[in-house]
């Protein structure tokens, strides 16, 4: 080849130089086939020496050579070598530096050899400097020259994975085209060469089951996806692939590697009743009472949310009679009743259920349905008081026989066409009488809204109802009656027994009560009766609910009688008589200044 290196010097005010500076020419040394020349630039004659941009041309030589060695590679020479001898060498990395004499120059020739193979990829390129002496001078005859040496790649590097097997994961039911994983392989010739240029391919599929080519993998980035539908992992959960990896474009130099692809589980197969049809007989009123087990099968993947059930009644539950909850083994519906059925209502259900999974299905799977028929079985039931709890308003003075209410209940059970009979179940003071046949209650005695059975006002029975059927059954009604008050007690004093001072005029205050009702009771009045008016006072305290007595004169220590007559705001009144005690000692007791008489 030949090839001239050129230069521009500035320098010249008028216009730069241009020079051919040096050139690769082609030579037949005796003992070398035609290898390259490479010439010392020129320096520009009439011009002062000085450093000058020029460009040497690089050596390329390719890695792996088989030599022999040391082989030459180009010949450096000065162009004063006509004129007097001349002395070469180089230095650099791989010259005077590590590598020391990969590269080396005969001293007189100015033959540059390489001494082993060069390996692109532990050094792609070298920068030597090539020196030129002349024999016998001191100065150097040349400045000095820098060579590059390129390392000229081969394909000699197999393209290597980054893992010997590399793990996937892929849920069955995934729609073709889908990318799941990807695959790596490097290659340390020449980036961007097609000694580097990777392809993949699959080899091999294990198992070549459903379809033989059931996955794709992109040849330029490693991609692989699926090919075909159809995966089934409960019955081929693992594929294992044999990938190789050729560099040349798929043409050179080849590896392989694994990749393990798990298939996961999707909701694939559709739960199934086993039986789908059921008919129960459940008893009317029992609330919470189990209808019927309904077993399903299901073939995914066991304790997962694709396998696992869940229920629903879709039809015939109106009145929502019924509730339907997932058993501890998750593949069994349970339907119980969440409130008491009605014979006499309705006799007869037909229940449609339907299971699914907790996971959606991954394609449209037909839903299974089971069958349910509920047959009521009818009970005897208890007759029914209405208003369960019955609330009358009578006085309290009722006259015995006196009619209070008919309290009566009904049978639920009208297709067997009984009767029912009446008593009293909770009648705490004895005050009522039930007729058996008609619920009448009457009073049985004089009631009193004063009595201890009586709360808050109102007195409280149980009245029974009772069916004439071979198991009878029995109801329970409850009667308020609320007693309306009337002034049929007259107020009465609680202190029967007091003590006061004889010798000064000492008061007391009395207490009065009425166990009459508000509007009967106070403000309450009060007056002495017969000799007591001689010796004391009485009157109301402020609120006339209480009485303040008091001595009118002295008195000998005694015992008196003295008789108060209290009326209510109504002018009932009652006569109590008090016994007072006349004494020194109650003086002394309450803190009084008095003496004694001898």
């Amino acid at each position: 080849m030949s090839t001239d290196t050129v230069i521009r010097e500035p320098g010249d005010s008028q216009h730069d130089h241009q020079h051919k500076v040096g050139s690769i020419t082609p030579v037949q040394p005796q003992h070398s086939a035609a290898l390259p020349v490479l010439m010392f630039p020129r320096s520009s004659k009439g011009l002062k020496r000085q450093k000058r941009d020029w460009v040497i041309p690089p050596i390329n030589f390719p890695e792996n050579d088989r030599g022999p060695f040391p082989k030459q590679m180009v010949q450096i020479r000065s162009n004063r070598d006509r004129d007097v001898p001349m002395h070469y060498k180089i230095t650099g990395p791989g010259a005077d530096q590590p590598p020391v004499q990969l590269f080396i120059i005969e001293r007189d020739s100015g033959w540059l050899s390489v001494t082993q193979p060069l390996d692109r990829e532990v050094k792609d390129e070298y920068k030597l400097f090539a020196h030129a002496e002349a024999v016998g001078e001191t100065t150097a005859a040349e400045d000095p020259m820098e060579i590059i040496v390129f390392v000229i790649d081969q394909n000699d590097e197999r393209p290597k994975f980054t893992e010997e097997t590399f793990f996937g994961k892929l849920a069955e039911g995934s729609k073709a085209g889908f990318e799941f994983m990807k695959v790596t392989a490097v290659d340390l010739d020449a980036p961007g060469s097609a000694n580097s240029d990777i392809r993949y391919r699959i080899e091999s599929q294990d198992p070549e089951s459903p379809k033989p080519n059931m996955f794709f993998i992109n040849p330029i980035t490693g991609v692989i996806q699926l090919k075909s539908e159809g995966l089934d992992r409960e019955n081929f959960p693992k594929y294992t692939l044999v990938i190789s990896a050729a560099d040349m474009e798929g043409e050179g130099l080849s590896t392989t590697c694994k990749a393990s692809i798990t298939v996961t589980n999707s909701n694939n197969n559709a739960p199934q009743f086993d039986p789908n049809s059921y008919t129960v007989t459940v008893p009317e009123n029992e609330m919470g009472a189990l209808v019927v087990k309904m077993p399903v099968t299901d073939g995914d993947e066991p304790h997962t949310p694709a396998w696992s059930t869940k229920y629903k009644i879709i039809e015939g539950d109106n009145g929502g009679f019924f509730n339907v909850t997932t058993g501890p083994s998750k593949l069994e519906g349970i339907i119980t009743t969440v409130k008491g059925l009605d014979f006499e209502k309705n006799a007869k259900y037909t229940l449609l259920v339907t299971v699914e999974n907790d996971a959606p299905f991954v394609t449209n799977l037909p839903t299974s349905t089971a069958t349910v028929i509920v047959n009521v079985e009818d009970v005897n039931e208890a007759p029914v008081f209405n208003p369960v709890e019955m609330v009358v308003i009578k006085p309290e003075n009722l006259e015995t026989g006196a009619d209070i209410i008919a309290y009566t209940a009904t049978d639920p059970d009208t297709a067997k066409n009984q009767k029912v009979w009446y008593k009293s179940g909770d009648d705490p003071a004895g005050w009522l009488n039930v007729n058996r046949e008609t619920g009448l209650i009457k009073a049985r005695s004089p009631m009193d809204r004063e009595s201890p059975f009586v709360k808050g006002g109102r007195y409280r029975a149980l009245i029974l109802a009772i069916d004439d059927d071979d198991a009878p059954a029995t109801g329970t009604g409850t009667l308020l009656i609320e007693l309306e008050d009337v002034n049929d007690n007259a107020p009465t004093i609680e202190e029967r027994a007091i003590t006061i001072c004889n010798q000064e005029s000492q008061t007391l205050t009395l207490s009065v009560t009425d166990r009459d009702g508000p509007g009967f009771t106070s403000p309450f009045r009060v007056e002495l009766q017969g000799m007591s008016a001689n010796n004391w006072t009485a009157r109301m305290n402020g609120t006339k609910t209480g009485i303040i007595l008091g001595l009118r004169t002295y008195l000998e220590e005694n015992d008196y009688t003295v008789i108060l007559r209290v009326y209510d705001s109504q002018g009932l009144f009652q006569d109590n008589t008090i016994t007072a005690t006349a004494t020194w000692e109650a003086c002394i007791t309450r803190g009084s200044f008095c003496i004694r008489p001898t």
